[in-house]
């Protein structure tokens, strides 16, 4: 009777203690550029963001519809501790002396790595999530990407495709273009590693077979809007030729969403 009473006790207190969890306060976060910004929209509940970068609702942010209405804060010190956040998430914004301005005064900071592959984003979105207590959040976000990389995988057989950007610009292996690439069943017809310019002259005479094009959507002023990459040359070069072109919001930054793209590709092949 007394052992029956004692288990019951326990029972009842591990559910209070269970329930006092779940209703404690979330964790109050800040990001501190656009990069960041995807990973705290994705994975915080909105009311506990205090603060995104001024380019979270820009046309080339993934989740840019998730950031309208949110407070928009510079990457200064004031700033971020006028929000008083729990925790700080930044990829390339701010700097260490600001880092070490925020853990000084018990504020978190996490740094996410730049991602080449998708195990890297994976190591970036358990990053987050277990800094915020979204672990069950991250999984599922990463279960989605795994689902998306398993239906465009080997959509491409094996043929070599070409990226391009309105710039000019190719990416070769160590990117994230080229992640998306293989994930889709292609290989990167770009051999030099990281970002590089294309070799305009060469793809005109001897055009590739298939060209993935990434950030034509998105009208910029400058090189962008009369680069290289538009010339009217190369446009009747790799005409008929072109799988897909991706948005520029699912480009720029390395995150679960290019696994997006991964399957844009193989369904454009299909």
């Amino acid at each position: 009777m007394r052992a029956a009473l004692l288990a019951g006790l326990v029972v009842g207190l591990a559910a209070v203690a269970g329930s006092a969890a779940s209703q404690a306060p979330a964790r109050r976060v800040m990001s501190l550029d656009s990069c960041a910004d995807q990973y705290v929209l994705a994975l915080a509940p909105r009311e506990a963001i205090v603060g995104v970068s001024p380019r979270a609702d820009a046309p080339d942010s993934f989740l840019r519809a998730k950031a309208v209405g949110l407070p928009q804060r510079r990457t200064t010190i004031e700033a971020v501790l006028g929000a008083g956040p729990d925790v700080v998430v930044r990829q390339w914004g701010g700097d260490a002396r600001l880092t070490a301005a925020v853990a000084r005064r018990g504020v978190r900071t996490v740094s996410l790595g730049d991602a080449t592959d998708f195990d890297g984003v994976r190591a970036n979105v358990r990053q987050v999530a277990q800094a915020l207590d979204r672990q069950v959040e991250g999984e599922a976000l990463l279960a989605r990407m795994d689902a998306d990389l398993a239906r465009a995988a080997g959509a491409g057989r094996g043929r070599a495709a070409f990226y391009l950007t309105p710039g000019g610009y190719t990416a070769g292996p160590n990117t994230m273009i080229d992640a998306m690439l293989r994930a889709a069943g292609f290989t990167n017809a770009s051999t030099q590693p990281y970002f590089s310019p294309a070799p305009l002259e060469s793809l005109v005479l001897n055009p590739p077979k298939a060209v993935v094009l990434g950030f034509f959507d998105l009208t910029r002023a400058g090189a962008d809007r009369w680069g290289p990459g538009r010339h009217a040359a190369l446009r009747q070069a790799t005409r008929g030729r072109v799988v897909a072109s991706l948005p520029g919001a699912m480009l720029g930054c390395s995150a679960w969403f290019a696994a997006d793209g991964a399957r844009v590709l193989a369904e454009a092949t299909r």
